[in-house]
Order: structure tokens, then sequence, then C-alpha cells
């Protein structure tokens, strides 16, 4: 077992690192920190290649790195020990050359790279000397079982080390074929088990995880939700979610960044059924309290949105609108003709629309009459300027279906833009006039064309 180490009231850092032969002024100390990297401190050679790096608050837990940021870069460990040591290397080659003093687990860390580079060299070697084809099918597949052997024999040996805990978690978990009374397990019964088991070689509740190269905890986790998680249902992805956020809670730095990062990433979601996921996280961590570190003002923003997106999510009525063509007709949303309705807001000063508007109303004229489809287009910068370019705009492009209704965005029973919070432009939503529900949003020509498609099926 790592000895864990009371640091008392002395919680600084000092770690002295000599390179003989060393001509840099400076080498820089930094940390991963998800998928990115920072620096932390500079130090400066005293003229014999020694350079000491200290402070007076201690460092968090991960894994570091010191270079001169031009040609030497070498990483090492802060975990458990106490954070007072020296590394001694020479110019050479940092990392191979590196010993090492009142730090075993980077005495650890350092013996396993170099035996590992042992395996490199090998390969390497062999490459060049044997057949291109025996190389590929016997001896490579040789060495990377013998690297993962090396790799095993260190986690095995040295299980609290942070270097093992690294390497162990970005070994996929084993999932069994069969049952236990040794009936064959479905296809879509090992997925859910994967699923389910995906971060147990993770500990998400340590906090060293989140400062590793992205390989070791950001990739997998957004393998995780853009790879594995890709066209599941959000009543499926939400507890798996929240599996994966709970278990995090005893590393707050680790459980605050998988909080955040999730929800903005299904904020930024493109697929349309996912604005309810990003809802799920902001209800149930912003609404709550568990998330720290952020202004109140932050917090509210969010949940307003999520309140905001919880209305007008997919299967939700869609919120009555009524607002004047440009003859000045009131005109309403839930008593619009056909089978189904394109709601749109958009504005002919933005470029986007300017594009994908007029490619919808192709679409649109395709299918209107074999799907009974009419149109509530709303002009959302109802101002005196933009107005007679909208209606230029309509004339150029030829929208004048009188099923297809432009609407002035300048007066309504409501504010349409807190209510189907319109921050950009262009917006699509597509309804079912039967019950006014929200069939489809977050669309263009492309994908609507594909809904229509398979509405006409």
């Amino acid at each position: 077992m790592l000895p864990m180490v009371s640091f008392g009231a002395n919680k600084d850092y000092k770690i002295t690192f000599v390179v003989d032969g060393c001509k840099d002024s400076v080498v820089y100390m930094g940390f991963y920190l998800a998928q990115n990297r920072y620096y932390c401190d500079t130090a400066y050679n005293n003229g014999k290649g020694k350079f000491v790096f200290e402070g007076n608050k201690e460092l968090k837990p991960g894994l570091y790195y010191l270079t001169n940021n031009v040609d030497r870069y070498v990483e090492f460990v802060v975990y458990h020990e106490k954070q007072r040591f020296t590394l001694h290397t020479s110019q050479d080659n940092w990392k191979l050359g590196m010993t090492v003093k009142d730090s075993k687990e980077n005495e650890v860390f350092f013996n396993f790279h170099r035996a590992e580079e042992t395996f490199y060299q090998a390969m390497d070697e062999a490459h060049r000397t044997v057949d291109s084809a025996e190389f590929v099918t016997v001896l490579r597949p040789r060495y990377i079982q013998q690297l993962d052997s090396l790799r095993m024999s260190y986690i095995n040996k040295y299980p609290d080390y942070m270097i093992s805990k690294m390497m162990l978690a970005t070994k996929e978990v084993s999932v069994p074929k069969e049952h236990p009374d040794g009936t064959a397990l479905s296809d879509r019964e090992r997925f859910d088990l994967f699923m389910q088991h995906y971060f147990d070689n993770v500990p998400l509740d340590d906090p060293f995880i989140i400062r590793t190269p992205k390989e070791v905890f950001y990739q997998r986790v957004m393998d995780y939700v853009d790879r594995y998680m890709k066209g599941m249902p959000p009543d499926m992805i939400c507890p798996l979610l929240d599996s994966l956020i709970d278990r995090a809670e005893p590393a707050p730095e680790v459980y605050r960044w998988l909080m955040l990062n999730l929800t903005e990433h299904f904020l930024q979601s493109r697929i349309m059924v996912y604005d309810e996921v990003y809802v799920h996280l902001v209800q149930r961590y912003f609404a709550t309290g568990k998330v720290e570190g952020l202004a109140p003002s932050v917090i509210d923003e969010q949940i307003e949105r999520a309140n905001r997106w919880e209305r007008i999510l997919v299967g939700k009525v869609a919120p009555e609108l009524v607002l004047f063509d440009t003859t000045h007709r009131a005109a309403s949303l839930h008593h619009m003709p056909g089978d189904y309705t394109l709601l749109l807001f958009w504005s002919p000063t933005c470029g986007h629309c300017r594009e994908i508007i007029p490619a919808v109303y192709e679409v649109y004229k395709q299918y209107t009459e074999s799907l009974k489809v009419s149109a509530f287009a709303i002009l959302t910068e109802p101002d005196e300027h933009t107005v007679g370019k909208w209606k230029s705009f309509l004339k150029e492009h030829g929208m004048t279906d009188p099923r297809w209704v432009n609407l002035n965005g300048g007066e309504a029973n409501v504010d349409w833009r807190e209510v189907y919070d319109i921050t950009t432009t262009p917006q699509i939503f597509l309804i079912d006039n039967a019950n006014h529900k929200i069939l489809a949003k977050k669309l263009n020509a492309e994908l609507l064309e594909t809904i229509f498609k398979t509405l006409k099926k």
C-alpha cells in the first residue's frame, strides 16, 4: 500500500530539478486538466543546471510535466507522497536518464517508462530488419502482448500508485458472453452491461484523475457520450449520466467538471431530442444547489433556460402564438390548416437564414400538397429597416404560397423570444396540427426532407 502522508500545517511543495549539462535559462512546470495543459510555475537555472520549483500551497494530485518549451519535456507524478523531492537527469534524455530522490512513486514511474522504452526500441528494430508482413502478423502482436504484460505487472505490484491507476483507466472493461447459468447473453444485453460498467476501471472518485492526459479521463468520457450513447433516447442516457456524475461526488473538482461539461455538451447538441437531457441535468444539479463555484447569475441563467426548453421539448404542446401577416391579418399557430405546420423564426439580415430558409421553402413546396403542410414563418427583426428587406426577400425567392404565412414578429400575444427561447436564427419546428405537439425541432432543409419522406411512408 502506498502510505498517505500527513502534511500538517506545512502544506507546500519544493521540487528540485537537476539537469546535467543543461544550458537552458528557464524551465516551466505544468499540469494536465481534462483535454488541456496549463503552466503553473517557473524556475531559473542557478548556473549549474539546477532548477527549484517551490510554493506555499501544495500541488493538487495529478500528472505534471517539466519543459524548456523548446525540445525537452518530461512528466512526473504528484500524488500521496510529500511534495518535496528531487529529479536528477541529463540533458541528453530527460526521461530515460532520470534518477529520483525522496519519491518512491516517481522512482517506480520512471522505472516503468525505461522498461517500456526497451520494448518500443526492440519493436522498432524488428520493424526495420524483418519482412513487413511477418512484423505485422507475428512480431508486432507479440510485442504488444508483452507490453500489456508489463503494464499488468505494475498494476498488480503497485495498485495504489497513480501510474497503475492511469494505465488501468485506459483498459476497456471485459463483458461476459454468458449469463451465470451458462445461457448466452444477447448483443443488447452485452451492450447494456458494457455501458453500465464502462467506468469500472476509472477512479472517478479520486481527485487526480482530472489531471491526466486527455486519453486517460477526458477522451474516455467523450467516447462514452459521443460514440456509445449515439442514437440512444434521453430516457436511457439520463440514468447513465447520473451514475457517471454521482460516482465522482467524493472528488469535488471531477464532480464539478462532469456536471458543467456534460451540461454544456448537451446544451450545444444539434440532436433535437437531446434538449431533454440538458433540461434533466440542469434540474438535477444546478437547480438543487449541487453546482458550486459559479456566480448565482450564471446558475440562474441555466435554470431559466432549462425551464424554457422544458416547455418546447419534442412531444410537448407548442405554445400558442397569434401574430399578424404582411396585410395585418391575424394568424393563430393552433388554427393553421392541414395536418402539419412548420414554425419558423428567421430574418433576411441573418446570413444562415438567407441560405437555409429558401432551401426549406423548396422542400416545403414538394410536400405541402401530399402531406398537407402549412407554414407559420415569423420575422424576428420587425424594425422598419428590416421589414422592407423582408418583403423584398420574399418576393425575390417567390415565397408567396398562401399556406406559407409570413408574419411580422412586432406584435404577438406573447413574448415569442422568451417562450420559444429564440436567441439565434433560424429556428425551425415541425408541429402536428392534430394535437399541436412538437414533432421535431432544430431543422434544416435536409433533415426536414428526411422527416417528410418518413411521414409520407
